[in-house]
């Protein structure tokens, strides 16, 4: 009984991953050729070379989606092969024999572990490099901004200090209308003004052109001018880029450093940073939570075949997508926290998956 077990073992892992990479080859393609049809005009009118389509476009853009529609693919492929081994009275042999269906459930998770580290892997290390390449082509060929300037920029590098640049100009790396202010407590204690403020790369340092520094000591003041000077400040030119989908792009090293300056800075973004860092470690949970779904769904033989368990299985997948995605909206307009947003749809359905499994056939 226990070789059997084994081998029983060997045989369901061997059909869940296997099933798994055919329906991941799949929707490869068809995400492919939906993409080319909508996106080819786009191509074409910005003269996007075929090497970067290739190499650049599609390297990072089949891992995203991939990625993204991971908890669907994994879904399927499990409702798939396990209503057919019901259909073909596969399962009810497994379970007459002595074993429980909790012992059923433990090759599923093997296999839903490996699904899930390898996920992680990609989520944590890959997927932001393929990004960063999906990104750069995207902005550049399909959907470039008509400016590249950010307007009216407020941000606090310290308790103390403050800055505002009215426009910043992401290609020049130039600022115009500098402000800096310095306080103590609410008392005002230095101000500059300049007309422009420049990004040297060679020297890492700002540059300020036709600045006045206004010092103020209780009810005296002091006035400075001068043509140019340069300054160090916690700033640098990626804090004014105008595209929304660069936190995407970013390792975990860099959101972390980023998270730790925007506790200080407060521009606004401090969800989305969070949002996008639970997602990398929690998403890949799914693979657990959809794989006691599904086999809990499919396990039993009825009447149709493997048609009706699949077509509750895609709806079901579906569903927790969306659910992932208005969470996600919830937490960035709603006041949710981005925790609580991201862990909602693996709760929720965790525990639709162990009533699913209650009611499974024993």
């Amino acid at each position: 009984m226990r070789d059997r077990i084994k081998i029983i073992d060997a045989y369901i892992i061997r059909k869940y991953l296997g099933t798994f990479v055919f329906t991941l080859a799949i929707f490869t393609v068809v995400i492919v050729i939906f993409d080319i049809s909508e996106k080819l005009d786009n191509f074409l009118e910005n003269h996007a070379p075929l090497s970067k389509i290739i190499t650049q476009y599609y390297a990072g853009l089949v891992p995203f989606y991939l990625n993204m529609l991971s908890p669907l693919i994994n879904f399927i492929a499990v409702i798939f092969f396990t209503a057919k081994m019901a259909d073909q009275t596969e399962i009810v042999p497994i379970l007459s024999g002595g074993a429980s269906f909790k012992r059923f459930l433990r090759p599923y998770f093997i296999a839903s572990s490996i699904i899930f580290v390898v996920s992680l892997v990609f989520n944590l290390f890959i997927i932001p490099e393929t990004n960063q390449l999906k990104i750069d082509f995207e902005n550049t060929y399909i959907d470039p901004v008509s400016t590249n300037t950010k307007m009216h920029t407020h941000m606090r590098l310290d308790k103390k200090t403050y800055v505002y640049i009215e426009s910043f100009d992401n290609t020049n790396r130039i600022g115009y209308r500098f402000n800096l202010e310095k306080f103590e407590g609410q008392a005002l204690k230095e101000k500059l003004v300049a007309d422009r403020i420049s990004w040297d790369s060679v020297k890492r340092k700002w540059q300020i052109e036709n600045y006045s520094i206004r010092t103020i000591n209780g009810l005296k003041e002091q006035m400075s001018t001068g043509y140019r000077k340069d300054m160090v400040l916690d700033m640098n030119p990626d804090d004014f880029k105008v595209y929304d989908n660069i936190y995407q792009a970013m390792n975990m090293q860099e959101i972390n450093e980023l998270i730790c300056k925007e506790k200080i800075r407060g521009t606004g973004v401090m969800d989305n940073l969070l949002i996008e860092k639970y997602k990398r470690f929690i998403y890949p949970l799914s693979a657990f939570v959809l794989t006691l779904m599904g086999v809990s769904l499919s396990s039993r033989k009825v009447r149709g075949g493997v048609g009706l368990s699949l077509g509750i299985g895609i709806f079901l997948s579906f569903a927790y997508i969306l659910f992932m995605q208005f969470s996600t909206m919830f937490a960035l307009k709603g006041g949710l926290s981005p925790l609580i947003a991201v862990c909602i749809p693996n709760v929720i359905f965790g525990l639709l998956g162990y009533y699913l499994m209650l009611k499974a056939p024993k």
